[in-house]
């Protein structure tokens, strides 16, 4: 990724308002948005990297124990952040969240009544090695129920965010499961155009799982430009 930012691909991010995702009608502009010029500032920082990670940090089967164990799936998510020319962009800081395997966030608003894991706080971050690689332990969040209409249920879900090398390669996505029969009901992923939601469903990888112990998935980022993984709060 150079200073220099490339347009976004408007057409394969989710409008700001969408019907069927009835919050946005509340939080999203009414009025057209405002066209501001690039700077020198979004094309050359913040940069936060590895001296932001710490022990345990990318392990979120270790970094929320207490007492034993976290339940659940143990699941290893990885892949690669890269520009839209398929370069690779090192030491980037990638944090994620998500729910536990019983559908629940350490959150006091989330009232879900689902049990909350005393041994697994929900979040993690790590750092791109120099091929753009990351890598997560986590365990496989689990559904949940949301008010936005009857019966609505969240697919399984991790919550990612990125700076990449500026604040114009920001990034705040999801990850899905492939399979998951929720998906083609729920609102937030229809919100992104069809042609760019496989985009936001990561590859079961069994080179990246670990015998008898984890499932591993393969989830690869692109931060800006054509093929940019679509935003998603």
């Amino acid at each position: 990724m150079t200073d220099s930012l490339s347009p976004r691909d408007w057409a394969s991010h989710p409008a700001y308002i969408d019907p069927g995702y009835k919050s946005t009608g509340l939080r999203g502009p009414k009025q057209p948005l405002i066209k501001l010029p690039t700077g020198l500032g979004e094309g050359l920082g913040p940069r936060f990297g590895k001296d932001h990670v710490f022990e345990h940090d990318a392990d979120l089967t270790r970094n929320g124990r207490v007492n034993g164990e976290p339940q659940g799936e143990r699941i290893i998510v990885t892949g690669r952040v890269l520009d839209e020319d398929g370069r690779a962009i090192p030491n980037t800081l990638v944090e994620i969240w998500q729910a536990n395997a019983a559908g629940r966030y350490v959150h006091s608003k989330d009232q879900h009544d689902a049990p909350l894991d005393p041994n697994f706080f929900g979040a993690g971050r790590c750092a791109t090695d120099d091929q753009g690689v990351y890598q997560f332990m986590t365990i496989k969040p689990g559904a949940y129920p949301w008010p936005n209409h009857f019966n609505a249920w969240r697919p399984n879900h991790i919550h990612l965010s990125l700076f990449g090398p500026s604040f114009g390669t920001r990034l705040v996505t999801q990850m899905y499961f492939p399979g998951d029969p929720l998906l083609a009901l729920d609102p937030i992923f229809l919100a992104t155009p069809e042609g760019a939601r496989d985009r936001l469903v990561a590859d079961f990888a069994i080179d990246v799982t670990q015998e008898a112990y984890a499932l591993g998935y393969r989830f690869d980022i692109v931060l800006r430009g054509r093929n940019a993984t679509p935003m998603e709060e």
